[in-house]
């Protein structure tokens, strides 16, 4: 390889103040996250909270990176933790539709039939995981030939993981334009806030989208290319808008999806939600 081409860890010092302000935000979110998963006993958004834990060990490698900028470790450590914690989100933002449809006893209007709904798209989802996590565990090698092809099945696993977001947009709108003409009983009543919940998929699953495209982008400029000569792209266009997924999926936490009814039960039961649960659940 040429000068130019040849493969570097960074081509910056990474900066320790931003990866301490991201370190942060993301020791707050994921600490949130797990208090209320807990207390709401939404064991389904296990994925997702550890989506959040995955992103601060990312930035915790990258911020060892500053003073180590050619150690090995923490360099895998940022770029795997980072590259695969949206397809943890995600899990949990594909088990939130299913329950979603049956929280309104809406099957019938479901594209698929929700028995296989989850499962496809879950099982996607850690195929993507898995594509994704190998790719850049054989980039840890300086061998060219065997960066260039973690570079490439990563792409790949980022492209597949576009494609299944896509069709789980596709799948909840049409759903979601279904039930808005033949809304079932639970729907009409407003005890489930089934709308409030769909908006929070598409928003976070929209915010996503966008991430993956840009780590697309990336990839496809390789180790030289222009978005890894700066530092501030991976903030801007990744820990900024996982961020921003992890604020929206807490504001709308999936307790939008449990009837009052089921809230006040939790409640009478000993669990008393926060006021923040409360809150969501009221019409």
């Amino acid at each position: 390889m040429s000068e130019k081409e040849e493969y570097v860890l960074y081509r910056y010092t990474p900066s320790i103040a931003a990866a301490a302000v991201v370190i942060s935000v993301f020791a707050i979110l994921t600490g949130l996250h797990t208090y209320r998963m807990i207390r709401t006993k939404l064991w389904f958004c296990v994925p997702f909270t550890i989506g959040g834990a995955f992103e601060l060990i990312g930035y915790i490698g990258r911020a060892v990176g500053h003073s180590s900028p050619e150690s090995l470790v923490p360099f895998i450590i940022q770029s795997l933790f980072v590259l695969v914690a949206p397809a943890l989100f995600a899990a949990s933002i594909y088990m939130t539709l299913g329950r979603l449809i049956r929280a309104v006893h809406a099957e019938s209007l479901s594209v698929v039939r929700v028995s296989w709904l989850t499962k496809l798209f879950v099982c996607g989802d850690v195929f993507t995981f898995f594509i994704q996590g190998g790719g850049g565990g054989i980039m840890a090698s300086h061998d060219p030939d065997k960066v260039k092809l973690g570079e490439n099945i990563i792409l790949g696993g980022l492209f597949l993981q576009i494609i299944i977001f896509g069709l789980f947009v596709v799948a909840s709108i049409v759903f979601h334009v279904r039930l808005q003409k033949r809304p079932t009983r639970e729907a009409y009543a407003g005890d489930v806030k089934w709308q409030k919940m769909l908006w929070v998929l598409y928003a976070v699953s929209a915010i996503i989208l966008v991430r993956n495209i840009f780590r697309v982008v990336e990839y496809l400029g390789g180790n030289a290319g222009p978005l890894l000569r700066v530092e501030w792209p991976i903030y801007v266009f990744d820990a900024l808008l996982m961020a921003a997924t992890m604020t929206i999926w807490f504001a709308g936490y999936p307790t939008l999806i449990r009837p009052a009814k089921s809230l006040s039960s939790d409640s009478e039961s000993g669990m008393q939600l926060p006021v923040s649960d409360r809150g969501l659940s009221a019409k």
